[in-house]
Parts: C-alpha cells; structure tokens; sequence
C-alpha cells in the first residue's frame, strides 16, 4: 500500500477492531489449542519455553503486518540487529497499547515483565503463562525472578513506567528497573517508541482512532554498560545514578523530536 495514502477513517475504524478481535481470538486459540499440543512434542523445559516465545513472537508480527497491510497503520524499525542479545535488558517507553506487541515481535526468544492484570486476562494469560513471562506485581519476589532470568542469559523486555506514558508528559521511570539492570544485566539496551499522530494511548479508546493512519516508529539505541554505574559507592546510589541517565537519554530524545 502507498506510503502516502491513508484509507478512509469508517476503513481504519473496521480494520482497527477487526485486529484487535483477532488478537483476542488468537489468544484463546493459543491457550486452549496450540500450546496444549505444542506441550505434547517432547522437549526440555527450556526448549519448550523457547518454542512457546518464538510463536508468540511470530503471531506478534502476523498482527503487526496485518494492521500495516489494512492501511491501519505504518511502522519502522530502526537497528533491530541491537536486540536479542544474551543477559540484555531491554528498556523502552510506553506510549501505545501495542508497544510490547512490536517490541516482542522483534525478538524471538524474549521475557517480557507485564502489568499483574493481564495475568488474569481470558484471552492473554494463556500465552503469558506458557512464555514464562514475569507479572509486575511489585515485590521482592519478582525482582528477583527478572535478575534471575538476566543472569541465566535471557533478553529481559522491561517498560520502566509501568503503564502507558500520560500523554504530553515525559516518562516517569520507576528506579526498580535500573535495580535489575544493575545485578542481573549483561548490558541495558534503550528502545525509544514513537507513535504519530498519538493513539491507543493511556487516555484514549481503541475506536478512538486518529484523523489518518498512524506511524509506528521503533528505533533501538546504544547499549549502556552497567559497570559504568555499578562502581558508584552504594547500590541505592547507583540506581538512582542509571535512573537519572535513562530520563535524561528518553527526555532529549523528546526535545530533539519535537
């Protein structure tokens, strides 16, 4: 489909609820169908994670070009070659309810820590499950779960906020996240998200669909030692330290996009 040209807003609006149906179904389909026969193929624990991942990942992207091949939006990924690495935290902004769907769509072997609520969610605890996946419920214990899964080797997708950035306001990190990067991280990756014009945001419907097709943009950054933040004094320190350092990274970033 042309670059250039945005179909019409009753076109966006059919094939906007119409992916966001078959999200849904597919879930139910994950859960109560393929992954039962996936576990039937027998495997080690961890293989079988790794299967149940890439096939998130693969249904992650089939939902993400549907939506681009319906005219419902338009994406790029910038250096995408940057992720997946082993003991890789990777840290990104939240403005869209589609974040983690193109972020994990790009890496097919991913943890991912999620919002609590969704591991209550009919159509998305299936396949949360079956993934490993860790629920943001803020303890101790699941700190220490997301360092453990860094230092076993797994790529760690983590959206520091916590919930969809407030529209018009810059990102407020939790210091939880630059916690686990500091003791479990082979290196931190910065993802930046944008989305233009704003939609699916923490303030908006689904239905509440923009004026055109909105474009996606995923651009994947440097990555951060953590070494460089750990040989502060104390651990407290260093935290708020790489805190301060990802704000100020995702805030002029921002500035330099406006």
């Amino acid at each position: 489909m042309n670059k250039s040209y945005s179909p019409p807003y009753l076109w966006r609006l059919i094939f906007t609820a119409l992916s966001f149906a078959l999200f849904g179904l597919g879930g139910l389909l994950l859960r109560l169908v393929v992954f039962p026969l996936l576990s039937l193929w027998p495997a080690s624990p961890l293989v079988k994670r790794q299967r149940v991942r890439a096939l998130i990942s693969w249904t992650f992207r089939f939902f993400v070009k549907f939506m681009r091949c319906t005219g419902v939006l338009t994406y790029s990924v910038k250096n995408i070659e940057r992720l997946g690495q082993p003991g890789q935290m990777v840290i990104a902004n939240h403005p869209s309810l589609i974040d983690v769907v193109v972020l994990i769509s790009c890496i097919r072997d991913a943890n991912c820590v999620v919002k609590e609520s969704l591991w209550h969610n009919p159509f998305m605890r299936g396949p949360i499950r079956a993934a490993g996946y860790i629920s943001n419920d803020g303890s101790i214990e699941m700190l220490e779960t997301a360092v453990q899964a860094l230092q076993e080797g797994q790529t760690l997708i983590i959206f520091p906020e916590g919930t969809r950035t407030t529209p018009g306001q810059p990102p407020n990190f939790h210091r939880g996240a630059a916690a686990i990067a500091l003791r479990g991280a082979k290196m931190i990756t910065p993802v930046r998200i944008a989305v233009t014009p704003t939609t699916l945001t923490k303030a908006e419907a689904w239905y509440s669909i923009p004026h055109r097709r909105f474009h996606f943009s995923l651009e994947v950054g440097e990555k951060i030692d953590p070494c460089d933040f750990n040989a502060y004094s104390s651990a407290p320190i260093a935290s708020r330290k790489l805190n301060k350092y990802l704000h100020s990274y995702y805030i002029k970033d921002d500035v330099k996009n406006e």
